[in-house]
């Protein structure tokens, strides 16, 4: 199949079949006259690659996956590697929020140290 039916198959642009490609998780066959040739088992693999895109993972961290389904497995995330990247990414996930937890926090303490200056602000001084 051409670029456009996969593209279409797969629901991405052509651009990121292109870039998937850049980045070696696709490897297509070039007929004499240079166009790109894909299989139907490319179609899996970019839906896959897509998805794990979606969770966050960068390119790079969906080879493992890319790897697994052409190892023949019907499922990019039975092999070692696979549930290893998902740790992986779950690890990065859990620092995040608790980056996020600890941003929260104080910028909660900044709210209420301003928001009792204000109160304090407002109030009239006795005036004695």
């Amino acid at each position: 199949m051409r670029i456009s039916d996969l593209a279409a198959e797969a629901g991405v642009t052509v651009k990121a079949v292109r870039y998937y490609e850049s980045q070696g998780l696709l490897r297509p066959r070039r007929e004499a006259n240079g166009y790109r040739t894909y299989e139907a088992r490319d179609v899996v693999v970019v839906r896959e690659v897509k998805a794990l895109l979606s969770l966050g993972l960068t390119a790079e961290q969906t080879y493992p996956f890319i790897e697994c389904l052409r190892a023949g497995n019907e499922r990019a995330d039975v092999c070692p590697a696979s549930l290893m990247a998902y740790r992986t990414r779950i690890a990065e996930v859990d620092r995040r929020i608790a980056e996020l937890t600890d941003l929260r926090a104080r910028l909660t303490d900044l709210l209420t140290d301003a928001e009792n200056r204000r109160t304090n602000y407002d109030r009239p001084a006795d005036r004695g």
